[in-house]
């Protein structure tokens, strides 16, 4: 048996972690042919088939998953050291692809690109601002801002917060109408209102006394939480909204926390990629740096009003 050509053994692996033929011919930017041509004749040069082949799909064989396993980690440690050795001697450069939902990237994280971009020259970042979940793998992204469960367990994943509701309003109309001092009080403020129906609605608030309900009516509903912002800065009334929503509105004062001791529980906001040993440097850095500012970003609100509360830590899992 020759020894395989590893150009042929690096084409297989990306087969089997694309999941299809397409995937990996995408990802390579190769004709689908030549992906195809290039693991036959690895099954050639080893004497064995690797891969069931279906009209839609490949499949592993026994063989195929003995020999995947052992070498993708080889594969994995010569990249890592061909990076590493490549990290060692020139300054961080080249693309780091994000994935968030519009609302994340516009109103939180390109604050936060801009920054490091700015500190790190040599990057460039593309932003894929999206409501669909893309596979990291087959789509080539190497970071992604998601809130809620994760059902992807192939991914590492680092909470950096939840995506908790607060009520917000501009300073104006604070002045104009006076703020609420309990939860009860909101009965009587003007409220903007998410997906209400004639003009009604029930916000659940978690606070010092645990969980209060309140009746709140509103002369204004929408579907959109960029609807209810601009309503706000347009000292419209409070709103009940995630934090991201106006998370840079509170940074420069044109917001202020209302009951800033209240909150309505969200899902949890993570940074997540896939899992891999090694790390390219740009794409650890501007993780590491979402990382800490996400985390920051997710005290502001209650830091301007004097209610500063430890940053949750980042954890994998």
């Amino acid at each position: 048996m020759t020894t395989p050509d590893l150009n042929h053994v690096a084409v297989f692996t990306r087969v089997v972690e694309g999941g299809s033929f397409t995937a990996a011919a995408r990802a390579l930017g190769l004709p689908k042919s030549s992906v195809s041509r290039s693991v036959s004749r690895l099954e050639a040069e080893l004497g064995v088939r690797l891969l069931q082949r279906t009209t839609r799909s490949v499949h592993l064989t026994d063989a195929g998953h003995a020999y995947y396993d052992t070498v993708s980690r080889a594969l994995s440690g010569l990249q890592e050291a061909q990076a590493a050795i490549s990290d060692m001697q020139s300054t961080p450069q080249g693309v780091v692809r994000v994935t968030s939902a519009v609302d994340i990237g516009v109103n939180v994280l390109a604050g936060l690109v801009a920054r490091f971009v700015r500190k790190h020259p040599g990057i460039h970042v593309e932003m894929v601002l999206t409501g669909r979940f893309l596979n990291l793998v087959e789509e080539g992204v190497d970071l992604a801002v998601r809130a809620g469960k994760l059902d992807d367990s192939s991914l590492v994943a680092r909470r950096v917060g939840s995506l908790e509701a607060r009520l917000f309003a501009a300073p104006a109309y604070l002045r104009r109408a006076g703020g609420p001092k309990s939860v009860k009080e909101l009965a009587s403020q003007d409220c903007l209102l998410f997906r209400a129906r004639r003009g009604r609605a029930t916000w659940e608030l978690t606070g010092p006394k645990g969980v209060e309900t309140v009746d709140v009516r509103g002369r204004v509903s929408a579907d959109d939480f960029a609807f209810i912002r601009q309503m706000m800065l347009a000292g419209g009334g409070i709103g009940l909204v995630p934090w991201t929503t106006c998370a840079q509105d509170v940074e420069r004062g044109r917001l202020v926390r209302v009951l800033p001791d209240y909150a309505a529980p969200g899902g949890a906001l993570h940074v997540v990629y896939p899992s891999a040993r090694y790390v390219p440097q740009r794409v650890a850095l501007l993780r590491d740096f979402l990382v800490q500012g996400l985390l920051e970003r997710s005290t502001t609100c209650d830091a301007r009003d004097g209610q500063k509360k430890a940053a949750p830590r980042a954890v994998t899992g």
